[in-house]
């Protein structure tokens, strides 16, 4: 078989580009026009997509995928015009009269590779960011979700010139071909394992990145915590789309004194939100395949099962399920769990705490639960993650206004919002300099001007 080959694809958005058809402000309000009403008006077609892959109800195919993108869009069209007025800065005093500006401009010709949990959301979001900084974008949608992948192939050549936005369906050899092109940015959701290779691709050629990678997200159970809340937005967010949210709390670290009764909470919500038999409910998604079944399955051996532990292999259905009795080194506790599983473990401190965070691989998210501020801020100020939330988890992606991503091995780079706009541009510094006044104190001979230079030293910051 053939080796894909991209070189004029990515050649014809280069030229587009080159020709300066991207930049103006009225180009980029109608791109992110055109992707409002692509997911307006395809608005069933998506949700349906979105069904067939991972079981999504239409609530939460509008949160996360489809009105989510719509109201990105939204956000990005009314902060604009801000967004691409070059940022006013002191000028020193030596180099008066003149002016000092940061314009932002954009990047060029980008790739985007999306992921199969959120496949709308994680290759369209990224997109708003692109035609707003004014550039080009080829998407890669995740081959994992086939109905979804298919449907933005479909759909986005009717809104988007392919000079402009084009996609490309594939799996691992066409995304390899296409990491072989020359990009000038490029931003990718999916694994650590993966993002190590497309760190590397992007390497050769020198291309800056955004990695979303994920993590084993820390959730702390603090004894102060209001534990039937913690119990309601704990389940939610592990369980939300079967679990499969780089978001979602990994695991549970619960003070030994309110552990019987927050497991007691956790069933009982459980119920409270799926029923008694959570495979019928509409609200509960499915796995996204076979083999992350499977593993799933397997990872389910790790602890002793105190809520769920059913599963459905020709419909690749794993009820919520709650794990103790895990030990540090199993399985589950090694690799992200992607899947609807929550090991719940005891902890004895905040130190224990602070200890378990940073003695591993930075996760994407940390989760403290605790009426007890203090308790909060001492974890925050001595830990790393790449966001955090305070008796909260999961959905502060959703706050336009905050950054997103990761850090160390759950990522680099942030988006969302203005900061979005900022990974996808150059953040350009400009000197305007009068040339009606030229001393002659900056030029050779040094010797003549010695005193003034002394002067211009401590003027110049």
């Amino acid at each position: 078989m053939a080796k894909p080959d991209y070189s004029a694809l990515v050649a014809g958005q280069r030229e587009y580009f080159l020709s300066g058809t991207t930049r103006p402000v009225s180009w980029r309000r109608a791109r992110l026009e055109a992707l409002k009403a692509m997911f307006a008006e395809n608005h069933d077609e998506l949700c349906d997509a979105l069904w067939k892959d991972l079981r999504r109800n239409v609530i939460d195919a509008d949160m996360m995928d489809v009105e989510y993108n719509v109201r990105k869009a939204d956000y990005a069209l009314k902060h604009l015009d801000s967004w691409i007025t070059p940022e006013r800065v002191p000028t020193p005093l030596v180099l008066q009269p003149g002016r000092v500006r940061v314009r932002h401009d954009p990047l060029g010709v980008t790739l985007i590779i999306g992921a199969w949990n959120e496949p709308f959301m994680l290759l369209f979001a990224p997109l708003v960011a692109a035609l707003a900084g004014g550039n080009t974008a080829v998407l890669k949608p995740s081959e994992l979700a086939p109905a979804c992948s298919a449907a933005a192939a479909k759909l986005a050549p009717k809104y988007f010139d392919p000079r402009a936005v084009a996609v490309v369906e594939g799996a691992v050899s066409e995304t390899t071909a296409l990491l072989e092109e020359n990009w000038d940015f490029i931003f990718f959701t999916g694994s650590p394992q993966i993002g190590k290779i497309v760190h590397q691709a992007a390497a050769k050629n020198l291309t800056p990145c955004v990695l979303e990678l994920g993590g084993k997200n820390p959730t702390i159970v603090h004894s102060s915590a209001n534990l039937k809340t913690a119990a309601n937005r704990i389940v939610y967010g592990r369980y939300l789309n079967a679990g499969q949210i780089c978001t979602a709390p990994d695991h549970v670290l619960v003070w030994p004194e309110v552990k019987e009764e927050f497991l007691r909470l956790l069933g009982e919500t459980i119920r409270e939100f799926f029923g008694d038999d959570p495979k019928s409910s509409p609200d509960y998604g499915r796995v996204v395949n076979e083999r992350n079944f499977d593993r799933l399955i397997g990872l389910m051996k790790s602890g002793t099962v105190v809520v769920g532990g059913q599963s459905d292999a020709a419909e690749r259905y794993i009820a919520p399920t709650v794990l103790v009795d895990v030990p540090v080194d199993s399985p589950i506790m090694v690799e992200e769990v992607f899947g609807p599983i929550l090991p719940v473990l005891e902890i004895p401190s905040v130190e224990a705490v602070i200890q378990w965070v940073n003695g591993r691989p930075t996760p994407l998210g940390l989760y403290v639960f605790a009426e007890d501020a203090s308790v909060a801020e001492r974890i925050l100020e001595a830990t790393r993650s790449g966001d955090a939330a305070v008796n909260d988890c999961t959905i502060h992606p959703m706050v336009p206004e905050l950054p997103f991503g990761g850090a160390g091995n759950s990522g680099m780079g942030k988006y969302h919002g203005r900061w979005g706009f900022e990974a996808f541009t150059n953040a350009r510094g400009v000197l305007y300099h009068s040339a009606r006044i030229d001393p002659g104190v900056r030029y050779p001979p040094y010797s003549k001007h010695v005193f003034q230079r002394k002067i211009q030293s401590k003027l110049l910051p």
